[in-house]
């Protein structure tokens, strides 16, 4: 079995600081995970050989002593003789094979670089404890993995993140603002149909949070691409109406005057 190669596991030293102080990339958190799954099933596959191995030890000893019993005993032919030399010979071996596997397993764990599990708290997502399976990851640092992945124009990493966010935290303060970035990272993969979906949900579910007017001027910018010029001049007057303090309203004001 090849040794796990050094330069990954450095990086998997360097990246762990990275990703528990929310400045890895989602990228860079889901090639973690391989990573250390990897290792694992190195380990895991290490130890099945050694079972076997020392079962075959096990059985040489017992084997050993009953043909030394018999070597004392008068036979013809020192046939006893060439046996425990035959017996020894194979028990020399499989001493050897069973040190090399273990020499190989001691240096796998020791290159294995350590992860800090956190106490699991009763109720994650409300308390804002860590992401279950990723040691350390809260909503807040999940949030940043996946808008990190959005600022570096990786849109499917970062709704993937978001979606991840989503499923392990519903209870998040950040669940509004996962939805939004989920339907900008959608428009800007030209998604319009799921874009729209995203913004609808942070328009429904979430009245009040402050992505609503963006969502809405978001919601009239792809009416009116769609050719739906009347649900477009219906979305920017909202923004207008509702929210006529926001950014999005001096902008809803120019795209309503286009609209004539």
């Amino acid at each position: 079995m090849p040794a796990y190669p050094r330069a990954r596991v450095r990086a998997l030293a360097i990246l762990l600081p990275l990703m528990l102080g929310g400045c890895a990339s989602h990228a860079d958190v889901v090639q973690l995970r391989e990573d250390v799954d990897a290792m694992s099933k190195n380990q895991q596959q290490m130890r099945k050989q050694l079972d076997p191995l020392a079962e075959q030890l096990k059985a040489l000893e017992a084997k050993v002593v009953a043909v030394t019993k018999e070597a004392g005993r008068p036979a013809a032919g020192g046939a006893p003789a060439r046996e425990m030399e035959g017996l020894r010979q194979e028990y020399d071996d499989l001493a050897v094979k069973l040190r090399e596997v273990e020499n190989r397993l001691a240096r796998l764990e020791e290159a294995q670089p350590h992860v800090p599990i956190q106490p699991r708290l009763p109720t994650p997502e409300e308390s804002g404890g860590p992401l279950p399976g990723t040691p350390g990851l809260t909503p807040t640092s999940a949030f940043n993995l996946a808008y990190n992945d959005y600022l570096a124009g990786r849109f499917e990493l970062a709704i993937s993140g978001f979606e991840r966010l989503l499923k392990d935290f519903p209870a998040t303060s950040l669940a509004a603002s996962a939805h939004y970035w989920i339907g900008e990272s959608r428009y800007s993969l030209k998604d319009s149909a799921k874009a729209v979906q995203a913004f609808a949900r942070v328009v429904t579910d979430y009245p009040r949070h402050e992505k609503v007017p963006p969502s809405l001027y978001k919601l009239g910018l792809l009416a009116a691409e769609s050719g739906d010029v009347a649900k477009a001049r219906g979305y920017f007057k909202r923004v207008l109406e509702e929210f006529s303090a926001s950014d999005e309203a001096k902008l809803a004001k120019l795209k309503l005057a286009e609209l004539r």
